[in-house]
């Protein structure tokens, strides 16, 4: 087999000294200046902001979704295809020798809280109740909405989108950096995953703009996000204390949305500036404890067999239905096209505008794992995880309205305040309020790993790689930028103008990762030697 030969590792330029000392100038201020720009736009032009983001956003789906569609299915299935080979799955990121840093159990934990904790605790029981009352076996009529029969339906869609999909896109990208970066000696960052196609020319302005797109990416997915966690979090105050500022109309008020994210980002800038190894470390352990109470009591107190029932047909359905449904693309304009894009290419599009930093934070802590093991670490256990959350709560809430126990209260509520009417519904008062208090908890520490590993994760890419502890000046201004994106597009639009945005920023960054794919392929096929500093 042939070996190819880089002819030499990137050279990233970074300030000497002053406030910018150790960061790319380029990427870091090409970033702020263009974050700054939209954050003021929006903040002064609240209302053409929200109309224009939206504009742009039916443009990009009705051209580029089917695009978005294809590009997740060719993920899922590169990334299952680099686990078979021996020579490849056996590949230890670092070397032969190298040790993991970190336990079995941590780094899962991590990958796990960092990434899809917040959404999950929104969607276990949001989205297997929409897709109760409205998916495509009920646009298409072969079912009927809202009966025992839907059921089968609802988990395919559910499965579909926290499933595979997710986890194999996060692995490759996460993959891809700490290949090049643990083996080939390459900087820890996005643009060191192009440099089999591009070699040196990325130390130039060609590498400055891919990293700029990955930390513009980065920060619209993690706000999404963030957003969809303090409407929950908000729900769940309300649900414990019932003070009445927090919510109208059923929707938690601007104050208390202004609120919530004032003390989730606090909390995210402290924990980033303790580092990896420590805060984000300790709060995944802690919440993937305290999750794991949560789906105890699911277990105990929940609908158990008809969970249990559900969890096993959905899997085989899930496993026997993956590949058609992953290259699916329902025409345009239609009900079922509809559907589509506000589902799937909006999930789609979510975890894409999040692989930077999400694929970032699993290479900066897998050193020393090998490719099969990073590969089936960072997909199947996580997604079994989110499987078992969707069918033990998701369940419960569709058991309670399938035996009109619940008559609606779920059913009707407001996404953000789902899972406390589950627990209103299968408890008393008292112990509703015990319960959503350790939701709340959960949720907070979920929205502040989730926070903190994107600070840190563009931090990073802002100096070129570097894993040193990152400059507590920047990650708290990362910190400001982050809270200021969520709260200018809530102002001019709500979570729709949030989810806009990130869609919109999603497609420059989408190229760069099919990029990347293929020069991960292209590498591993035909090995490289290390490249000497």
């Amino acid at each position: 087999m042939n070996t190819q030969v880089l002819p030499e590792r990137l050279a990233i330029a970074t300030a000497e000294n002053g406030f910018f000392k150790g960061y790319n100038l380029t990427v870091t201020l090409g970033s702020m200046l263009l974050i700054t720009a939209f954050v003021l736009w929006a903040a002064l032009l609240p209302e053409q902001a929200g109309t224009v983001v939206a504009s742009i956003q039916g443009q990009v789906l009705d051209t580029f979704g089917s695009y978005y569609i294809y590009l997740m299915a060719l993920f899922a299935v590169v990334c299952f295809l680099l686990a078979i080979p021996p020579r490849i799955g056996g590949i230890r990121l670092g070397g032969a020798d190298t040790k993991p840093e970190f336990s079995r159990f941590s780094w899962i934990s991590m990958m796990y809280c960092a990434v899809i904790g917040v959404g999950m605790l929104t969607y276990a029981t949001g989205e297997p109740i929409y897709h109760f009352a409205d998916n495509p076996e009920i646009i298409k009529g072969i079912v009927q909405a809202k009966m025992p029969e839907t059921l089968d339906s609802v988990y395919r869609y559910s499965f579909l989108h926290w499933g595979f999909s997710a986890w194999t896109l996060y692995a490759l990208i996460g993959l891809a950096l700490a290949y090049f970066s643990y083996n080939m000696g390459l900087p820890l960052t996005v643009r060191s995953a192009l440099y089999p196609l591009f070699g040196k020319t990325l130390n130039g302005h060609l590498g400055h703009l891919v990293d700029i797109a990955a930390v513009v990416s980065a920060l619209l997915g993690i706000a999404v996000t963030i957003g969809f966690g303090i409407s929950q979090l908000a729900s769940g105050v309300y649900n414990i204390s019932g003070a009445e500022w927090i919510m109208n109309a059923g929707k938690p008020t601007g104050l208390a949305l202004a609120f919530s994210l004032a003390v989730v980002m606090l909390l995210s800038t402290a924990s980033a500036i303790s580092g990896v190894g420590r805060g984000v470390k300790w709060l995944s352990n802690l919440n993937m404890s305290l999750g794991f109470v949560l789906l105890v009591f699911f277990l105990v107190f929940g609908s158990t067999l008809f969970a249990l029932k559900l969890l096993g047909s959905s899997l085989v359905d899930y496993l026997i239905t993956f590949i058609p449904q992953a290259f699916n693309v329902e025409e345009k304009g239609t009900a079922l096209g509809d559907w589509q894009a506000g589902w799937t290419i909006f999930y789609w599009a979510w975890w894409i505008a999040s692989a930077p930093f999400v694929g970032m934070f699993f290479a900066r802590i897998s050193k020393g794992r090998t490719i099969r093991e990073f590969i089936l670490g960072a997909v199947l256990l996580p997604s079994l995880v989110c499987f078992i959350w969707l069918t033990f709560v998701g369940g419960a809430a569709l058991d309670l309205e399938l035996s009109g126990a619940a008559n609606g209260q779920i059913l009707n509520a407001d996404i953000s305040a789902q899972i406390y009417q589950v627990l209103n519904v299968m408890l008393s008062a008292s112990a509703a309020k015990a319960m959503s208090a350790l939701v709340v908890a959960l949720l907070l520490i979920f929205l502040v790993t989730s926070a903190d590993s994107a600070i840190l994760v563009i931090n990073n890419i802002n100096t070129g790689g570097s894993t040193e502890k990152s400059n507590n000046n920047h990650t708290m201004i990362w910190g400001a930028f982050l809270t200021a994106i969520i709260a200018v597009l809530l102002v001019a639009g709500g979570m729709g103008a949030l989810k806009a945005a990130m869609i919109i920023g999603t497609l420059p960054f989408s190229f760069i990762l099919l990029l990347m794919t293929i020069a991960l392929v292209k590498s591993l096929i035909a090995p490289q030697k290390p490249i000497l500093a």
